[in-house]
Formats: structure tokens, C-alpha cells, sequence
């Protein structure tokens, strides 16, 4: 796997995820759409703390500024 997400990329993922999650355990969402968000949340987290999206490859996105 080629690290390929920069850090505002990662930060971004992980707001998102914790609002979700904020949003879902407060009980603001719920039911099937809180659990498809829930699960998106643990994605964005997962593919944050990796550096790696499965999803920019196809359309060869890097937002990694770091050329080493």
C-alpha cells in the first residue's frame, strides 16, 4: 500500500467520523441511515489512521505531499 492522503485529507476523515459518531450515540440519527453512517464513520477512521484510500487509485488521487 502507497500512502497516499495527506494530513488535511486525514483530519478532515476524522472530524467527520467523530461527528457522526457524536451524532449517532446522542441518538440525533438513528435506525438503518445512523448504521450506513456509523459504519462510513469507521471507515474514515480506519483509511485515516492507514494513510491509504482504497478509492483514489481508480482515479489516481493523492493528496500526499510528501515526495520521499
Amino acid at each position: 500500500m502507497k500512502i497516499n492522503m495527506g494530513s488535511t485529507d486525514r483530519i478532515l476523515r476524522l472530524i467527520i467520523a467523530a461527528i457522526i459518531a457524536t451524532l449517532y450515540f446522542t441518538g440525533t440519527i438513528s435506525g438503518v441511515l445512523g448504521m450506513i453512517l456509523l459504519a462510513l464513520g469507521g471507515i474514515f477512521v480506519m483509511t485515516a489512521f492507514l494513510k491509504f484510500c482504497p478509492l483514489y487509485l481508480p482515479f489516481g488521487i493523492n493528496t500526499n505531499k510528501d515526495k520521499k
